[in-house]
């Protein structure tokens, strides 16, 4: 996923102005360029996944999804938007296959892991089917702008898991002050009710860190766990 300048943070209040074009002397704005091509910019200009896969929130998030790894002995794990790696750096998965919309960041995580036989990386436009016993969606479902973008995300999502869905995404339709930026906030619990009812929310783990005015120090993004009926 992507952006102009090296390092713009996916939180705060970066994230509530538009896209702009920094490579001019005027600061004009310009039309969204697509999820796809918006985080491709980004990982090819230096940019990494964000503030949410780094410090006390990579390890927040990895903690709660390496005990329920753990507690549930899953032996796969699948995951649409792998992001920079980091996040991964601190995971505990038996085996794993990450898939990203960018080129550079799947290129840069096959390099990153090269020692690692039990992880694999692929652009999600050569996902072929894979399955696992549980999918991840981290840090990504607010980042999809497009509604046809969202559609096709969320059912490859639940199609590729055998048992589990983690999520970890903002569940809201409230999206004043975000028109015309890299958030979309969904309220994606409903989405799955009406569109894939024999899975159940068995858990919502509340964020650790949750956001109040500083994105450096909270989050608006909790965990939602799903099972198959």
């Amino acid at each position: 996923m992507k952006e102009l300048i090296k390092k713009i943070p996916i939180f705060g209040d970066l994230a509530r102005k538009p896209y702009w074009n920094l490579r001019t002397k005027k600061i004009r704005p310009r039309p969204f360029p697509g999820s796809k091509n918006y985080w491709e910019e980004r990982y090819s200009t230096g940019g990494d996944s964000g503030v949410g896969s780094y410090g006390k929130f990579a390890e927040f998030k990895a903690a709660v999804i390496n005990e329920f790894v753990a507690k549930h002995d899953l032996r796969s794990v699948i995951e649409f938007g792998c992001g920079d790696g980091n996040q991964l750096t601190l995971a505990k998965y038996p085996t794993y296959f990450g898939f990203d919309v960018s080129e550079t960041v799947v290129s840069k995580c096959q390099k990153l892991f090269a020692g690692d036989a039990s992880k694999h990386f692929r652009l999600v436009a050569e996902y072929k089917g894979e399955t696992a016993d549980v999918a991840l969606s981290l840090d990504v479902i607010y980042h999809l702008i497009e509604d046809d973008v969202f559609e096709n995300y969320m059912r490859t999502l639940f199609e590729a898991s055998n048992e589990y869905v983690i999520i970890y995404a903002s569940d809201s339709d409230d999206n004043r002050g975000y028109e015309g930026t890299h958030v979309r906030h969904r309220k994606f619990t409903a989405w799955i009710q009406q569109n894939f009812p024999h899975w159940k929310l068995i858990e919502h783990i509340p964020n650790k860190y949750p956001y109040q005015g500083d994105y450096m120090q909270g989050c608006f993004a909790d965990f939602s766990i799903y099972a198959k009926a």
